[in-house]
C-alpha cells in the first residue's frame, strides 16, 4: 500500500505538535498504545497486511480532531485522515474504511464489521488491563481541566456507569479483558 509510510510519519507529526497540553489522555501516549493493541490483534487473528494497514492508519488518527475540539472529534479526525488519506494517493474505498474505523470509536462504540470492533476494543481495550487505574487517572486529569469533572467521586460514579454500559466487541477482549473490566466495577462500586 503506498503512502502507508509517509501517512504514518504525518500523524505522528499532527499528534506531537498539534495537541493541546491539557489532554492528559488523549494524547501521543494513548495513540500508540491503541496501535499496539492493534498490531497484537493483527499478529494474533492473522490479519492480511491490506486490511492490518488500514487498521493500523484508523489508530493513528482516530484522535487526532482532538487537535482542532473535543467535541465531535471522531468526526473532525475522519475529515483529517481523509485530506492526508487524498494527498497521499489512497483510493475512495480505503478512504471509506478508515472513516468508518474512526467513526466506530464514538462513544457508545457502534461497530459495523469486525475490524471496527477491533479498533473499538483496541482504543478503550485498558479498561480491562492492570494498568486501568493510571490511564483512567489520566482521563480524570484531562476531564478536570476541560472543567468536565469536578472531584473523585463524581468521577468514580461516571466511571462505573461508563463500565457497566460498555461491552467488548471481540472474542478475545470478551474473554480476557471483560472479567478485569467487571472487578474494576466492582472496586469502584466499594469507593462510593
Amino acid at each position: 500500500m503506498k503512502g502507508y509510510k509517509k501517512i504514518r510519519k504525518k500523524a505522528f507529526e499532527i499528534l506531537n505538535t498539534k495537541l493541546s497540553k491539557k489532554l492528559y489522555y488523549h494524547e501521543r501516549r494513548h495513540t500508540c498504545d491503541v496501535l499496539s493493541v492493534i498490531n497484537q490483534f493483527i499478529k494474533r487473528e492473522k490479519i492480511d497486511s491490506y486490511n492490518a494497514k488500514l487498521l493500523r492508519i484508523g489508530a493513528l488518527f482516530h484522535d487526532v480532531g482532538f487537535t482542532i475540539s473535543n467535541i465531535e472529534h471522531e468526526k473532525l479526525s475522519s475529515e483529517i485522515a481523509e485530506k492526508y488519506m487524498l494527498e497521499y494517493g489512497f483510493s475512495d474505498k480505503d478512504i471509506k474504511v478508515v472513516k468508518g474505523l474512526i467513526m466506530a470509536t464514538r462513544i457508545p462504540q457502534t461497530p459495523k464489521n469486525y475490524l471496527e470492533k477491533i479498533i473499538c476494543d483496541a482504543d478503550l481495550d485498558y479498561l480491562g488491563r492492570d494498568d486501568y487505574y493510571p490511564i483512567s487517572n489520566q482521563l480524570f486529569k484531562e476531564l478536570q481541566s476541560f472543567s468536565v469533572v469536578n472531584d473523585v467521586n463524581e468521577w468514580n460514579k461516571i466511571q462505573i456507569n461508563f463500565l457497566e454500559a460498555h461491552q467488548y466487541h471481540t472474542v478475545f477482549s470478551q474473554k480476557y479483558r471483560q472479567p478485569k473490566k467487571e472487578d474494576r466495577i466492582d472496586e469502584l462500586k466499594q469507593l462510593v
